[in-house]
């Protein structure tokens, strides 16, 4: 069964959105924005990948702006949410496992596509720790 992930950006993060659809073979749900030229609001598509994550829609969230960091605040803003901007895969690796991130967001201006195939490719397959880490990621939820 192929994990189901949300995906969204603004017109800013259209390239590397699409560019990451193409780039794995998951259940995408993609929830915009539908293409680089017309401006839209990274609020919008931060709110709504962290509602399809937070109500169990989809197992993670992936959500993409020209720098990854308006749409993480966009997506934290959701309680049941633990956002990062990731621009490396040891980011990525650490995010989930110390933090339980369960939406990892990128900046199309910022990491380049081979960059950005270890990072999603880290984020998605690294599990949660637990452990020391329980104690701090319920503290964020409380």
């Amino acid at each position: 069964m192929k994990l189901k992930v949300a995906i969204a950006s603004d017109h800013a993060g259209y390239n590397l959105k699409q560019f990451i659809k193409d780039s794995f073979d998951l259940h995408w749900v993609d929830l915009g924005a539908k293409n680089d030229k017309t401006s839209v609001d990274y609020p919008d598509f931060g709110y709504a990948v962290a509602e399809c994550v937070a109500n169990d829609e989809a197992e993670f969230g992936i959500a993409v702006c020209g720098t990854g960091i308006g749409i993480s605040i966009a997506c934290n803003r959701n309680p049941a949410i633990r956002a990062a901007v990731c621009t490396d895969s040891t980011m990525a690796r650490l995010t989930r496992q110390h933090n339980c991130a369960n939406v990892l967001c990128l900046g199309e201006r910022l990491t380049g596509t081979e960059v950005v195939i270890d990072i999603v490719r880290t984020f998605l397959e690294t599990e949660f720790e637990g452990g020391r880490h329980e104690r701090r990621v319920n503290k964020l939820t409380t």
